[in-house]
């Protein structure tokens, strides 16, 4: 007993308090171990996921459906599964604005929603690119079907085309409700057939077809009902809705006269129209293709079904056997009548005689009727909506199925169908069960995962017992069925046998009862056998059959057609035994084909649950729910949900999903939840996705600002034209006495001109005699003054007279001068800065004598320019590029153009790198400090005198011990030059240069930084010192880096107002830094001496010859510069392969000729001295001038000084082991020639010494004695054949360089590092390419050779620039007959300059060439050869390579003749080529296809076409044929080539870069001039209709930007830049007035404009015009106030049609002209045709248009456009209005001639509207004018089939108000439906469809009309409109008015009347032009 008051107390505890006994049962849960609980907070008010429910038990999962069902949340999530509780009410949940809330949302992101369940269908389908399917399972009742429709109307919509396919889809349920749905006890729209829709999808995710799967149509139901039961819903709506004209001829009546319609005594059912949906189901049948014919023969069939129902038999005997008689009925002809059969009573078959057996063989046929009509709609629908897929091999396409199959079904009696119904049921409860319960554990258990089995109700049994075990009962009910003499008694005793002890099969209770039971999941279900053999059977008896046969009715027979053959006839069964298959096989295949597609898809879970049996609203029965929730497993569902791991993604999938979330290359994402994943993931691309939104809105609000400019300038251009109309109306008085003003303002002046100077000379006169008193008196008193001072000084005592004096030497020591200042901060500099000083490197000892350098050769450094003169700036120019402008310009905050001495809060300039902006800090403090403006900091105790980073740099990076020098730090180091410790101590002037000049190295964005700090603080700097410092700071700077291109203007206006002698050293600095780019390392002590001279730095230069050269450089010097320099001083003509060599100690590099500085070679130098502890000032570094490579057709004949050169430096080698011989007798012949040329035939032994010296090594001399070598020198130079012939020594030298050319190639090479980023393999990917005369050689380190190639073998190289973050690089490509090699390297733009140098020399001089294709000539002037085969090229005058010829010899024929350049390929040798080089060349010769060639090519040029040679052959033949390349008989037009060309393109983007390349192909070396024009022609048309991809762009732009010199170019890359901006290519190929264009070789196109006033006016347009660009630039024109609402349109002879304004203009007339022309060829069957057009503009909407507001458009657009449609009657005006506006029209033609009245009664017919001339006679209409004419809204005649409350042709208009359906007598409004209440709308070839409301339930509106497409872009374009506006506010709106109709307003006051003006009177319209409601038709 206290327990039970401690259970009462704790109720009234709890909150919310209970107030139901059921709350209470909940409350507690029955444990005896636990006791009693209270209930968990999440049981209170629900939860949207039953996963989260605490109290996870069946009274909880009941609760949570019973409190969100109370609260009307009738949608519950259990994970992914949707529970769906009937409502039994329409609810507000199916609107657009749930659509919207829906699309594109997480599963659970928003409350539980069917539209949920379909959006994740439409997300994983595209994201995951699998088929999906959701199976919609429940009883029957529980509201499948509309579920099913629900996920249809949303795919539509997220779809979002308003296609027709779209709207066909959902008018295919309709049709099927109608024929397969039926009113039954527990449904009032029960589904008795099954259906599976399977939705196909686009890639882009747009509907394009659906296929209908339908299963086990329950035909009984056709003759029998049970109780309080309908009939199919078909039969109800077609008595209803059919029109009384159509009833009477098929003889029908009310449902009640019919038995099949009565059985269940019920013929009408709750809540359904069945006229409406007879309305909804003709509209459908129109919308799926059904004629008018198909519609009246379904009619025709179920009229005959109910004739059929009512016909009556009578039981006989006749000759004593059973029989019967059909009573005479009207019902029975009728039927026979309506099958178009030929039966009486007399013609009974014998086999239906039995009345028995008549019976039922007629409610066979009946149900077989309809079955097989059913059928037949179900495949008429299928053909509408369905789209085969194309036979392209990768098109894929991907689909959604929706299964909505008939509910699990116990009643009171259950047959045959209900097995079946249970049987598919089962398939999906296992379904269900495999995925949920059975795979998921299977894939834990897999995984090893450590998981608690949870058990569940396997059904799996049950199916076994029905249908999978062996003698299961389908098959023994097939098994019997297949027995004549089977029954069903029969039948159920072999099912008792065999399945009886089972706990599955319930047998019957006895022998006599046929009642046997299924335990399926859902419960025990009993079935009746009685009648399951003749359903399963389900055949027709073959005099039926033949009945069927004879019919004439072609539906009756299309119904029936498998059972007849394709003649008509009844087909025979050619195996005996082979039997028809019965229902359940049939049933049981189609179920087997549905279970393995949903097998294959991903599946969605819906579970409708039916609330109660009653089918009322908010009534929830709880023990039915709790059923249906047991059997559905949804307990077990979500333990498993809860438990289980929702998301599984293999570890590819989750990266390929989630690697945007990397921060690294290293991830272990498998800790993360899905959901966390996925918002981190849209996070991340939704700032993507703001980034590209930040740059649209950018462009967006740029284009509005300019079209804001244009209309500025428009109103600035008109106003100023205003005005100086205005001035020029004054006349000709205005401007004579503007003449006689201005002359007697001349006279005044002339006058008063004379007076002033009159004036002039008396004042003047009288000013110097004034001055001349007063000087005189001056004088005077000066004499005097000075007389008095004179005397004074005589006293003056010698004290005075000394203390004067100290105090003028103490103000002169106080004085600095300039220079002395300049010593002071060049303090840090020695007396004598050296170089060049001490002992020379190694191996260059022998060219000084003694240890002393050879005198140089005398220059004067002032006479001698360094280089050739750079031309100076021109200042006058300069003045506006004042420093100040440039600081208001680009400083940030309020930083000042001025000195200052603090430090800044921000750089001057703008950084966007932070390393940047912190370096700018640092180089202003440093500058201030170097300045003097601020003191240096104190040394701190400990830190040390150590130098600052900055000073490092300038080490040499040869010692990896030291820092890096200025050349390779990177930007990206974590410490920056000049930063950390380094500013808290001093830091001496050096020190602080460095710091400087190496930030603006490093960082090439520093340099403008730096020279602004510079000039701010040089600007009005008072302090001498600073500003002097400031100013060796600048010229210090301009001799390292140069400014950019933004500042270098004006750098050069400040530097013109220097300090004396700063000014002009300071320009020049600049030039000369700017001519020779930026330096690598920081300046040497030479530079900065000359810095503090201001004058060049000399430095020497030493010859192979031991001449010294003294040249002047300065700190902008290259070694380019220096070899051309000392080439013209020593008279070098032969200049190529001689290089600058820097020497220091044992190391020797080259600068080569080129832009390599000087400077930075000693700056080098010193920095080694340094490393080495040496002093920098006096490092010992040497420049000589060698020669380094030589070029293949090297000839020492040409020069003799080069020759000497290198002579010299080959005996200097010989002597220093340089170059080695591999035998002695090699060098002693090298040493006798040098013997030779150094003493002639003189042999002594001293001149012999003297040679061995030279020539021998020191280590031959260890070898063998010095004897020894000069006996054999002696003998070779004796027996030389030089001395006998006495040949010149300059023939001996060139002998010797000669042989080193030819034996040490390598020696003679140029050097470059380089890494192999792709290509054939090599032992080594690092390697050093070594390139001389011989050809191009691959060496590793310790020159071993990897590759060696000759130039012959070389085809070909090019280089690429390429960036990575700030580093910027160039690789170069070696295509090769080896392979192509892509190298990484520094300098590759040298290699790539080098070879092509000696690719194209060889080439020009070569006389080989390999044959490229076969040439059979009978002509013997022109050559003969083979592929392959080497021709010998001959050299003369006889033909010339510019024409295309050249004269060659076969070498295997020996036969001369003329060759065709382009079937040869010229070798780059000057020797015959090898047999290896010729192989190979032929193999690779048909591999040149970036070249021109008049033969079509056999392959695509791009790998991804490969396999398309038909395709490819159609796009080159046309190439080929309009650029003139390709013979062709027939002449074919440019437009049929063009469309031939781009037409394929336009429609498969795989193909545009093919097209591109195949065009830039037959450009390249192409040397026809026309085909080269006609090659640019197509090059232009293609730029302008689509871009290439973005792998092809940068080659296409590189192609263009190459040839700049062509016409076309510079046009070409505007247009491919405008394809590129506007991102939406074109859809179709050029029009003819394009290509009309381009042959004129004009890029402006004009195109003439039509308006509605007869005028017209040219306009320019181009490819990418859109059309409402055009409106645009014609309103602008026009001057009209807006654009908005006016369209195209273009006339064709028999249409007019209006253009879409986001289309391109182009693109639409072709579209129409192309369309025009197809129809016409059609009707008249003819060939090619031109298509005559005019192009109008007219106003299309008539949106907030007032007359009077704009007068131009009411003068040409709105009363030409209006009149007519007034005339014909569309507007509802009083008779007063009418002949006001009628006398209004008659002034408007005559004015005021009063005189034209008698031709009032002639023309009423162009002044009154048409349907009013007879309503007053003629006279009446004779009134005066009193208004204007004003647009009304417009309208057409639709015919309407949707609803019949409405007449069959209605007028519909659209107006601001939405779209109104007026009647079309009395013009009243019969109804008007707003847009924000307008959810769909579609359109077909000539109906339109729109859906009102709701998406299930709203009002339908079908209507046909020729004017769909208008009809349909203008409700568009309205919602356009009102959604910019804001007025509309959802997204399926409509656009206003039809296409000219104007909104309707209020009746206005007519204003007073006004004659017109008469220059811009409005002409008559012409007679042809009318307004939409005839489809603008001309």
């Amino acid at each position: 007993m206290s327990s039970f008051w401690a259970c009462f107390c704790l109720l009234f505890c709890l909150e919310p308090p209970i107030t139901s006994h059921e709350d209470i049962y909940l409350v507690f849960f029955c444990k005896k171990e636990e006791g009693f609980r209270p209930m968990h907070p999440t049981s209170v008010n629900g939860v949207d996921d039953m996963i989260r429910l605490g109290d996870l038990n069946e009274a909880g999962l009941l609760r949570n459906l019973l409190v969100r069902h109370k609260d009307g949340i009738i949608y519950t999530y259990t994970g992914s599964i949707l529970v769906a509780v009937n409502p039994y009410q329409l609810l507000p949940l199916y609107t657009t604005e749930q659509v919207h809330l829906y699309t594109d949302r997480r599963l659970g992101e928003l409350p539980p929603h069917v539209f949920a369940i379909a959006d994740s269908c439409f997300f994983n389908m595209r994201r995951n690119k699998k088929d999906q399917c959701c199976v919609i399972s429940g009883e029957s009742g529980a509201g499948k079907t509309e579920s099913t429709k629900l996920m249809l109307q949303f795919l539509a919509a997220v779809s979002g085309q308003h296609s027709w396919i779209e709207q066909q889809i959902l008018e295919a349920n309709p049709i099927l409700e109608a024929f397969g749905n039926a009113k039954t006890i527990r449904n009032d729209n029960s589904s008795r057939f099954g259906k599976y829709i399977d939705i196909n999808f686009t890639k882009g995710g747009a509907i394009e077809g659906a296929k209908i799967e339908q299963y086990l149509l329950e035909k009984s139901r056709v003759c029998r009902q049970a109780p309080e039961e309908r009939n199919y819903h078909i039969f109800y709506c077609m008595l209803m809705g059919m029109p009384a004209e159509q009833k009477k001829i098929l003889s029908l009546g009310n449902a009640s006269e019919y038995n099949y319609l009565t059985m269940g005594n019920c013929t009408s059912c709750d809540g359904r129209d069945d006229i409406k949906e007879y309305a909804h189901f003709c509209s459908a049948m129109k919308i799926l293709m059904f004629s008018e014919n198909d519609s009246w023969e379904i009619n025709k069939l179920l009229a005959a079904i109910l004739h059929l129902g009512n016909v009556h038999f009578e039981a006989t005997i006749l000759n004593n056997l059973e029989s019967c008689d059909i009573m005479t009925s009207h019902h029975f002809n009728m039927a026979v009548k309506l099958l178009e059969v030929s039966l009486s009573l007399t013609s009974i078959p014998d086999s239906m005689i039995m009345f028995a057996s008549i019976m039922l063989c007629c409610s066979v046929f009946h149900q077989a009727i309809y079955g097989r009509l059913f059928v037949w709609v179900v495949g008429k629908i299928n053909k509408a909506v369905f789209k085969p897929p194309p036979e392209d091999t990768k098109y894929v396409r991907q689909s959604i199925g929706l299964l909505d199959i008939f509910g699990f079904e116990n009643f009171n009696k259950n047959s045959f169908e209900q097995l079946c119904i249970n049987f598919a049921n089962e398939q999906l409860q296992q379904f269900f069960v495999k995925h949920v319960f059975k795979l998921e554990q299977d894939e834990y258990a897999r995984e090893n995962i450590v998981w608690k089995h949870i058990d569940y109700n396997d059904n799996q049994r049950t199916l076994d017992v029905l249908a999978n075990k062996s003698l299961n009962i389908l098959a023994l009910i097939d098994e019997e069925s297949n027995f004549p003499k089977g029954t069903d008694t029969t039948m159920i005793n072999k099912m008792n046998q065999v399945h009886g002890k089972g706990d599955v099969y319930v047998p019957p209770k006895n022998n006599h009862d046929t009642q046997f039971g299924i335990q399926h999941f859902a419960g025990v279900v009993h079935y009746d056998s009685k009648g399951f053999l003749e359903k399963n059977r389900d055949a027709l008896s073959t005099d039926l059959i033949q009945l069927v046969e004879k019919s004439s009715n072609k539906m009756l027979k299309q119904a029936f057609q498998n059972e007849l053959s394709s003649n008509g006839e009844i087909q025979l069964t050619v195996d005996a035994k082979k039997r028809a298959p019965t229902l359940s096989g049939q049933f049981r295949q189609s179920l087997d084909a549905l279970m393995k597609t949903l097998t294959a898809c991903q599946p969605y879970f819906i579970r409708c649950i039916k609330p109660n049996d009653f089918k009322k609203p908010m009534l929830f029965d709880r023990d039915l729910c709790m059923r249906q929730l047991r059997y559905s497993g949804m307990m077990e569902t979500i333990r498993i949900r809860k438990a289980g791991y929702p998301i599984r993604y293999t570890f590819d999938e989750f990266l390929e999903r989630y690697r945007v979330l990397l921060k690294s290359s290293l991830c272990d994402p498998k800790d993360f939840h899905d959901t966390m994943l996925e918002l981190e993931r849209m996070k991340e691309l939704n700032e993507k996705a703001l980034l590209i939104q930040r740059v649209l809105r950018g462009y967006k609000y740029r284009r509005q600002f300019l079209r804001q400019r244009s209309s500025a300038l428009v109103i600035q251009k008109n106003w100023r034209g205003y005005k100086g109309r205005k001035l020029y109306r004054l006349g000709f008085a205005r401007l004579q006495a503007k003449v006689r003003a201005r002359q007697l303002q001349h006279h005044y002046q002339q006058k008063r001109v004379a007076a002033v100077r009159l004036q002039a000379q008396t004042r003047g006169y009288l000013a110097r005699k004034e001055w001349q008193r007063k000087r005189r008196a001056v004088i005077l008193l000066q004499t005097n003054t000075r007389g008095m001072l004179a005397r004074k000084q005589t006293f003056l005592s010698a004290k005075e007279r000394r203390e004067e004096e100290l105090a003028a030497l103490e103000r002169q020591r106080q004085s600095i001068t300039a220079q002395e200042m300049v010593d002071d901060i060049f303090g840090f500099l020695p007396n004598m800065v050296g170089g060049q000083e001490g002992q020379a490197p190694a191996g260059f000892k022998d060219l000084e004598k003694q240890g002393e350098r050879t005198r140089p050769e005398e220059v004067d450094l002032d006479d001698l320019p360094m280089v050739e003169d750079i031309p100076e700036e021109d200042y006058d120019d300069l003045d506006e590029y004042s420093f100040s402008k440039f600081a208001s310009m680009y400083f940030q905050g309020a930083a000042t153009p001025t000195h200052v001495r603090q430090r800044l809060r921000q750089p001057l300039l703008y950084h966007e790198d932070e390393g940047d902006v912190v370096a700018s800090m640092t180089v202003w403090w440093i500058i201030l400090r170097f300045m003097g403006d601020l003191p240096e900091p104190k040394l701190v105790q400990g830190q040390g005198a150590r130098g600052l980073r900055g000073s490092n740099m300038v080490n040499n990076s040869l010692d990896p011990d030291l820092p890096p020098t200025v050349q390779t730090i990177s930007e990206e180091d974590e410490i920056l030059v000049g930063e950390g410790p380094t500013l808290d101590r001093p830091m001496t002037a050096l020190e602080k240069l460095h710091s400087i000049v190496g930030y603006a190295i490093v960082r090439r964005d520093l340099r403008d930084e730096i020279y602004c700090q510079i000039c701010k603080q040089l600007q009005e700097n008072g302090n001498r010192s600073s500003f002097y410092r400031g100013w060796i700071l600048l010229s210090i700077c301009l001799g390292i880096f140069p400014p950019t291109e933004r500042f270098i203007k004006f750098l050069q206006s400040f530097i013109r107002f220097g300090p004396m002698g700063y000014a002009p050293y300071c320009a020049k600095r600049l030039r000369r830094t700017v001519a020779n780019g930026v330096r690598g390392e920081p300046p040497s002590w030479l530079e900065l001496e000359a810095t503090k001279s201001k004058k060049p730095i000399a430095v020497s230069v030493t010859l192979m010859d031991s001449r010294t050269i003294s040249l002047p450089v300065d700190s902008s010097s290259t070694s380019k510069e220096i070899c051309q320099l000392l080439s013209e001083k020593v008279s070098l003509k032969d200049t190529f392969g001689f290089s600058l060599y820097v020497a220091i100690y044992e190391k020797v590099w080259s600068l080569g000729s080129g832009r390599e500085h000087v400077m930075d070679a000693i700056s080098q130098c010193e920095q080694e001295v340094k490393r080495k502890g040496g002093q920098e000032q006096h490092a010992p570094w040497r420049l000589y001038y060698r020669k380094e490579i030589f070029t293949p057709w090297h000839d020492c004949k040409e020069d003799s000084v080069s020759t000497d050169l290198i002579y010299r430096q080959i005996i200097r080698g010989l002597r220093f082991g340089e170059y080695k011989c591999d035998k002695d007798d090699d060098i002693v012949q090298l040493s006798a020639k040098h013997f030779y040329v150094q003493h002639g035939s003189d042999c002594s032994l001293d001149n012999a010494k003297t040679v061995v010296q030279d020539c021998i090594n020191a280590s031959l001399l260890e070898a063998k004695t010095q004897d020894k070598w000069l006996q054999m020198v002696s003998t070779a130079h004796a027996q030389g054949p030089y001395i006998n012939s006495r040949q010149k020594a300059a023939g001996v030298k060139a002998e010797v360089v000669d042989y080193a050319r030819q034996k040490w190639p390598l020696f003679f090479s140029r050097f470059f590092e380089a890494a192999k980023l792709s290509g054939p393999a090599l032992p080594k990917n690092k390697f050093i390419v070594a390139i001389n005369w011989t050809g191009i050689t691959f060496l590793d380190e310790k020159e071993r050779r990897l590759l060696q190639l000759s130039y012959p073998e070389v085809t070909g190289v090019n280089t690429m620039r390429y960036s990575s973050g700030k580093t910027f690089g160039q690789s170069v490509s070696l295509l090769t007959l080896k392979g192509d090699f892509s190298l990484n390297a520094a300098m590759a733009g040298n290699i790539a300059e080098l070879v092509h140098m000696f690719l194209g020399g060889l080439r020009e001089r070569s006389q080989y060439a390999v044959a490229l294709q076969e040439v059979n000539q009978d002509d013997p002037t022109f050559l003969s050869f083979k592929k392959g085969e080497l021709i010998v090229l001959i050299k003369d005058d006889e033909l010339t390579v510019g024409r295309g010829w050249i004269k060659g010899k076969n070498e295997r024929t020996g036969k001369t003749g003329a060759v065709p350049i382009d079937a040869i390929l010229v070798l780059p040798t000057l020797t015959k080529p090898t047999n290896e080089v010729m192989v190979i060349s032929k193999n690779v010769a048909p591999e040149r296809l970036w070249v021109k060639s008049r033969e079509p090519i056999k392959q695509p040029l791009l790998k991804k076409l490969a396999g398309n040679s038909e395709l490819i052959l159609d796009l080159c033949l046309p190439i080929l044929k309009y650029m003139g390349d390709y013979p062709t008989k027939q002449i074919q037009s440019p437009l049929e080539l063009t469309d031939q060309i781009f037409g394929p393109a336009t429609k498969d983007e795989a193909l545009r870069d093919e097209i591109y390349c195949q065009i830039m192909k037959q450009m390249t070396s192409n040397n026809n001039r026309f085909s080269l024009e006609q090659g640019w022609q197509l090059l232009w048309l293609c730029c302008g209709l689509f871009p290439p991809s973005q792998s092809l762009l940068k080659h296409t732009q590189r192609f263009l930007e190459s040839r700049r010199r062509e016409p076309l170019a510079p046009d070409c890359l505007q247009r491919l830049q405008g394809s590129l901006r506007y991102m939406k290519p074109r859809k179709l190929p050029p029009h003819q007035v394009e290509i009309d264009a381009i042959q004129q070789n004009s890029t402006q196109i004009f195109h003439k404009v039509h308006f509605p006033n007869d005028m017209e006016e040219i306009f320019e347009v181009n490819t990418s015009t859109r059309i409402r660009d055009l409106c645009q630039t014609i309103s602008t024109k026009l001057q009209l106030v807006s654009s908005d609402g006016f369209s195209i349109f273009v006339k064709t002879p028999d249409k007019v049609l209006s253009l879409n304004d986001s289309d391109y203009f182009f693109d639409s007339l072709r579209q129409i002209t192309d369309w025009s022309k197809k129809a016409k060829s059609v009707k008249e069957g003819g060939g090619p045709m031109n298509m005559s057009y005019l192009v109008f503009f007219m106003r299309k909407l008539w949106f907030n248009v007032s007359p009077g507001r704009d007068l131009e458009a009411d003068l040409i657009f709105h009363y030409p456009q209006e009149l007519p449609k007034y005339l014909r009657g569309y507007h509802r005006c009083t008779k007063e209005d009418m002949v006001n506006i009628g006398a209004l029209l008659f002034r408007v033609k005559f004015n005021n001639d009063k005189t034209q009245f008698v031709l009032i009664p002639k023309m009423l017919k162009d002044l009154v509207p048409n349907d009013m001339l007879k309503a007053m006679s003629t006279t009446d209409w004779q009134k005066p004018l009193l208004c204007f004419l004003s647009p009304k809204e417009m309208f057409d005649f639709f015919q309407q089939t949707s609803d019949p409350n409405f007449p069959d042709i209605v007028r519909i208009a659209i107006s601001k108000q939405g779209v109104s359906i007026i009647h079309p007598k009395t013009k009243d409004v019969l109804a008007t439906h707003p847009f924000n209440r307008i959810a769909n709308w579609c359109s077909g070839s000539t109906y339109f469809h729109i859906t009102v409301g709701n998406l299930v339930k709203g009002n339908k509106i079908l209507c046909e009309t020729s004017l769909v497409k208008t009809f349909i872009t203008v409700l568009f374009l309205m919602l356009e409109i009102l959604n910019f506006q804001g007025q509309a506010p959802h997204a399926p709106q409509a656009p206003q008015v039809l296409h000219a109709p104007q909104a309707p307003r209020a009746p206005q006051a007519p204003p007073a009347p006004q004659a017109p003006q008469a220059p811009r009177a409005p002409q008559a319209p012409r007679a042809e032009l009318t307004c939409f409601a005839s489809t603008y038709s001309f």
